[in-house]
């Protein structure tokens, strides 16, 4: 069985909320990836590969972040790839990623971090786990109950 691919960007899914005295949950960092909280919970039995490209918000991404997520999406053994990214911006990266014509690419994030009990986070990823391993290739959205193709997303 191929492998998947999974590729951190940041965004609201990997948030985590500083709760020390000095900050008191006002600030953000972008922790740990998601898919480290989510994958052995799901008890998921294909090979995975792991990658770290940003820790940032999607807002804050630019094109070297999006040319690095590219790169190594390029160069995976993987044929199957998914990119956890924040909401904001994930349309951008995918357009970035839409040369790439020999693999499945998901981009997939939640609109509320993992780390909260009634995220979106386990739903997006698991559906991004199951359309990664039945779609023809291409670039596609994995968010909110729906895989769309990238370029027939309609950002919220």
């Amino acid at each position: 069985m191929k492998s998947v691919h999974f590729i951190q960007a940041g965004g609201t899914i990997d948030k985590d909320y500083l709760t020390d005295d000095k900050n008191r949950a006002y600030n953000f960092v972008i922790g740990k990836p998601a898919y480290d909280a989510i994958l052995p919970r799901a008890e998921i039995i294909i090979p995975v590969i792991f990658s770290s490209v940003c820790q940032k918000d999607s807002s804050d991404m630019d094109d070297h972040d999006r040319n690095e997520i590219k790169r190594i999406s390029a160069e995976s053994s993987a044929d199957k790839i998914i990119v956890t990214h924040g909401t904001d911006t994930l349309h951008v990266t995918a357009r970035h990623l839409a040369e790439i014509k020999t693999k499945v690419i998901i981009l997939t994030g939640a609109l509320k971090p993992e780390r909260l009990r009634d995220s979106d986070a386990d739903f997006n990823l698991g559906m991004a786990v199951g359309a990664v391993q039945c779609l023809p290739n291409g670039v596609y959205i994995a968010l909110c109950g729906q895989v769309t193709p990238w370029n027939a997303f309609v950002p919220r």
